[in-house]
Parts: structure tokens; C-alpha cells; sequence
């Protein structure tokens, strides 16, 4: 029998010809291969992915099982264990979001495209890929975070730690989030200065207990103004989402918002595009698509500036009412919304994975504006 034969060496050997479909580089090289176990006509070993979203994660498993039938023996019975370690590029000592691997903008050019629900959707998707995540909802004048996970009469506690309070976030279908929704009246309008609004926004960074998260989700608002302009100078931002519609003046306005992250005294690298309300689909025909705002804008905004075209989310009743009942849709794991907002999600981890493997540690950007 070959096990009479077959070393560990054998093993790495085999494995360090596969590689990484994302990273390009082999499966040892990266140290994505743990505990080489040798039985009796049999190996099991770990291969730990760079995030629990890995939508590649059966292609590398039998990548892994070819190489090693082909080089080592055709006969063994192969035992992979998956697992992730999700990457980050943050700054091991960085004082604000210390505990937090990536964290992540989501922003639009303009209201009403549904930036809060693709940021609610997104985030559960990641956490049913078993990734640990929150959401800081930094729409300061019109927080819709807590609607939509049915938090809204929901208050967080305070606990202290090393003798300063914290805000322990609120918990909502495994992820925890934070919003001024949460801190002050619904009903109480938020009549700020931008600078007041700026100092809310660090606070909710640097106040709150975040724990350990892999995805931190920051809701931004409408536009480009002071709150995005703060959130990259106090926090090592991993890299940004630009959601979108189709039509054309919701492309426009995508488009200033994204060249604000590419900016040279800014940097944030654009991991890719969402297009929302991609088109509609009756429930009574789902094979059905009605392309009510254009068909096929998302895909040419990413196109146009080389960036990753992350998916497309289709106009459904279900993700209204779901956003108005307080649960959001993706929690529905086997419905239509929930399966695009999973390849979604799996599209944006596979970004976060790239950018942390092959751009420079993230930075707090440096400039006055």
C-alpha cells in the first residue's frame, strides 16, 4: 500500500503545485495548509481559506485532491477540513477599531438607491458564511439601520473598560451594530453642523465595543461631505462599496462617489460595484426580468474604471417588506433575494482577500480639507 511509503513531504509537495485561484500564488507558499495527518491509506489535512465566504472554496478542495492522486498516489483517500482565517491589512497598534480586521464603506452617490438595505443584506450574508460582523450605521441625519433589524425601541447598555465607558453595541440576527438612531429620539430630528455630525461619527468608532469582528460595515450617507471625509482620517479603512441603480443620474452621482475614494490624498481602494434594483421580478414569475431603470449600468460603471462588478440585486417585493417588518431578506436563506445577496457578499469577500493580499496596509488619510 502506499501510506508504507507516503511522507508528510510528499504531501506540501503536492500541494505547493496548487494554486490559489485569487491570489495566484500556491497553497504553501500562502500558509494555507495546516495539521498533514498520514493513516492508513489515507491524509487529512486543513486548508484554511482567507475568508468563510470563499466562493471558490470546492475548486481549491479539488484542486487539492488531484494533485495530490496525481503526484503522490491515485488510491488515497483524501480528508479535507476548510476553514478561514479572514485577512486584514489594519495596523496591529492602530488605537480606534483595534479589534476589527476590515473595515468597509458603503457609500452612493445619492439617496434612495438603496444603500442601507444592500449594507443590512450584505451583512448577513457574510455572517451566514460564519464571518463575525457589525454594521456602524453613519448616516447621521437619517439612520435607517435600526428599522430595518427591528431595533428600533432597542437602547444599548454602557460597560467600562479600563475605566472609560463603552457602548456595547445591540445584537440583531448575529450582528451587532451601533446608529444615532439607537442614542436619540426616532422622532427627533438631527438638526447638526457638519461638524457636529463628524464628532458623532468618531465617537460611534471609538466608543463602542466593537469585540471581534472580521467585516466592520459603515453605512454611509448620501454623497460625498464631512462624514466620509472623517471616517477616512480617524479609521484605516479596508476599501469601499459603491451601490448604485441603473439609470443614468443615479450612474452620475456614483460616479463622483467613487472618484472621491480614488482621489490621490485619499486612496481608498474600490473593491467594486453593487447595482441595486437591477431589475424587477414578480413573485408569480420568478424566471421573469423586467428591466425598469435600464439594463446593465452597473456593469458598465465598473467596467469604465476597471473595478470588480460585485452583483446585481433584483427589485423584489419581498426585500421592501422584509426592510419594513424589520427582518432583512437575506435572513430568508432560501429565496431569490437572499441567494444574490450570498454571491454577492461572497464577490466582496474575495475582493477584501485580493486587496489584503497584494495592496499596502491600510492608513488613516492624512490631509485637511
Amino acid at each position: 500500500m502506499g501510506e508504507l511509503r507516503i511522507n508528510k513531504e510528499d504531501i506540501i509537495r503536492a500541494l505547493s503545485t496548487v494554486e490559489e485561484p485569487d491570489l495566484k500564488k500556491d497553497l504553501v507558499t500562502l500558509n494555507m495548509i495546516k495539521d498533514v495527518e498520514l493513516g492508513v491509506g489515507e491524509v487529512r489535512f486543513t486548508v484554511v481559506l482567507t475568508t468563510p465566504a470563499c466562493p471558490l472554496k470546492e475548486l481549491i478542495r479539488q484542486r487539492c485532491e488531484d494533485a495530490i492522486h496525481t503526484l503522490v498516489d491515485p488510491e488515497l483517500r483524501i480528508v479535507v477540513n476548510m476553514t478561514a482565517d479572514v485577512t486584514t491589512t489594519a495596523f496591529g497598534n492602530k488605537t480606534i477599531l483595534a479589534s476589527v480586521k476590515n473595515v468597509i464603506a458603503i457609500a452612493s452617490g445619492k439617496g434612495g438607491v438603496g444603500k442601507s438595505t444592500v449594507t443590512a443584506n450584505l451583512a448577513i450574508a457574510l455572517k451566514n458564511a460564519g464571518a463575525q460582523v457589525g454594521i456602524l450605521d453613519a448616516d447621521i441625519y437619517g439612520p435607517s439601520i435600526p428599522v430595518m433589524f427591528g431595533a428600533e425601541d432597542l437602547q444599548p447598555t454602557v460597560t467600562v473598560i479600563d475605566g472609560k465607558n463603552m457602548i456595547n453595541p445591540i445584537l440583531q440576527y448575529g450582528i451587532k451594530m451601533i446608529s444615532m438612531g439607537f442614542l436619540v429620539p426616532a422622532d427627533s430630528p438631527m438638526v447638526w453642523r457638519g461638524p457636529m455630525a463628524s464628532q458623532a461619527l468618531k465617537q460611534l468608532m471609538g466608543d463602542v465595543n466593537w469585540g471581534e469582528l472580521d467585516y466592520l460595515l459603515i453605512d454611509l450617507p448620501p454623497g460625498t461631505g464631512d462624514v466620509h471625509l472623517t471616517l477616512v482620517q480617524s479609521a484605516p479603512v479596508t476599501g469601499a462599496v459603491i451601490v448604485t441603480t441603473p439609470q443614468k443620474v443615479a450612474l452620475a452621482d456614483a460616479k463622483k462617489g467613487l472618484q472621491m475614494f480614488m482621489q490621490p490624498q485619499i486612496n481608498v481602494p474600490v473593491l467594486g460595484i453593487v447595482e441595486n434594483m437591477a431589475y424587477f421580478t414578480p413573485a408569480e414569475l420568478p424566471e421573469n426580468r423586467y428591466y425598469l431603470f435600464g439594463k446593465g449600468g452597473g456593469k458598465w460603471l465598473a467596467e469604465h474604471y476597471e473595478l470588480p462588478f460585485l452583483g446585481e440585486i433584483p427589485l423584489v417585493q419581498g426585500i421592501r417588506e422584509a426592510g419594513d417588518e424589520g427582518r432583512p431578506a437575506a435572513t430568508y436563506t432560501d429565496s431569490l433575494t437572499a441567494l444574490a445577496f450570498q454571491k454577492t457578499a461572497e464577490a466582496l469577500a474575495q475582493q477584501v482577500a485580493i486587496r489584503n493580499a497584494t495592496l499596502e496596509k491600510t492608513k488613516r488619510v492624512e490631509m485637511t480639507v
